[in-house]
């Protein structure tokens, strides 16, 4: 047993209020180094006014990291654009959390990402699928006791260069877990392993910094019973993980096609087992605004409103126009 106790920009004056019924209008950068750094620093005075009040910027390794500079991907982002971040965000009045992507996504493709790299003893999977042929992404060894507090130094110089109270921790499409020749995860239950893996962030994140920790929470669904299938929820034994797990965790719900009926039952899930959820979108607009209209019949203050994404770097004078984001500010902010 796994212990789990521990156009031309408005101003900020004109920037559209929240409706009532919502707190956030979300959107998600994946800033992968510098340029893609300055593109989003152009394209925040839009993104505010289009009612975007909360940002997340995803750096993961990309980031000019002090604390642990061998783990610095090329090209990084350097602490100066992240000051312009905090700047104009502050200005702007839009919450600025950092993203890094914990537990899974340890590489893309055939690229691995510099914590497995230079410290390959860290691998759910070491010396296993080379190039990494079978799988889609490596995982990190969530047992391992020489991990976290190397990752704790990261998280720390985020919450701190970017001067944030939260910090998402990622750890979506995990499905590297309890793998048979880990020698510390082997036979264990993959529900238990993931719940410590959130724990041990939540415990640092929330417990000693005493800021807010978001997820994504496919990981915690029930991929049959919800019928979400293996991407957007679980098929291999996570899922009762929900009930293991903080409920003052924020869980972003991202679902990027239209579900039988227009009904997502995974909100009215997380409302009722008491998480706050911010239900995510993709690229689909139909399908966004079917999980939009879905998410707004909940009126409690544990729907937090919408997040969109596009898994793309930020382009100046383009990501605003995301037709999900125009269309969710419409349906949240009653603009666009």
């Amino acid at each position: 047993m796994i212990s789990l106790d521990n156009c031309r920009p408005r101003k900020p004056e004109a920037v559209p209020p929240a409706r009532v019924e919502v707190k956030y209008l979300g959107f998600h950068a994946l800033v992968e180094g510098k340029k893609a750094a300055e593109e989003l620093i152009k394209e925040i005075p839009r993104l505010a006014a289009r009612g975007v009040n909360l940002l997340f910027v995803e750096v993961d390794y990309n980031f000019e990291y002090r604390s642990h500079p061998e783990l610095r991907g090329p090209e990084p982002v350097t602490v100066a654009q992240a000051k312009s971040l905090v700047r104009l965000c502050r200005e702007y009045r839009i919450r600025l959390i950092p993203e890094f992507q914990s537990f899974g996504h340890q590489s893309w493709e055939k690229k691995t990402f510099s914590l497995l790299t230079v410290y390959p003893q860290f691998d759910e999977t070491p010396g296993k699928y080379p190039g990494n042929q079978g799988i889609y992404c490596r995982s990190w060894c969530p047992l391992h006791p020489e991990l976290p507090p190397i990752i704790n130094d990261l998280y720390d110089e985020l919450l701190e260069t970017f001067e944030a109270d939260g910090l998402h921790v990622g750890m979506d499409e995990v499905f590297i877990i309890a793998d048979p020749d880990c020698p510390r995860c082997h036979g264990k239950d993959p529900a238990e392993l993931f719940a410590h893996a959130v724990q041990t962030a939540y415990d640092h994140i929330v417990r000693k910094r005493g800021k807010e920790m978001f997820m994504w929470g496919d990981r915690l669904l029930d991929g049959k019973a919800t019928g979400y299938g293996e991407w957007e929820a679980s098929m291999n034994g996570t899922h009762p993980a929900i009930d293991l797990i903080p409920r003052d965790i924020v869980i972003c719900d991202w679902h990027y096609e239209i579900m039988p009926g227009g009904v997502y039952p995974s909100i009215p899930l997380f409302i009722e087992k008491g998480f706050r959820v911010l239900p995510t979108s993709f690229r689909n607009k139909k399908a966004a605004e079917a999980l939009i209209d879905y998410s707004l019949q909940f009126s409690t203050d544990r729907m937090l409103g919408h997040l969109c994404t596009t898994w793309q770097p930020p382009e100046a004078g383009k990501t605003y126009k995301h037709p999900p984001l125009v269309l969710a500010s419409r349906r949240l902010r009653g603009s666009g």
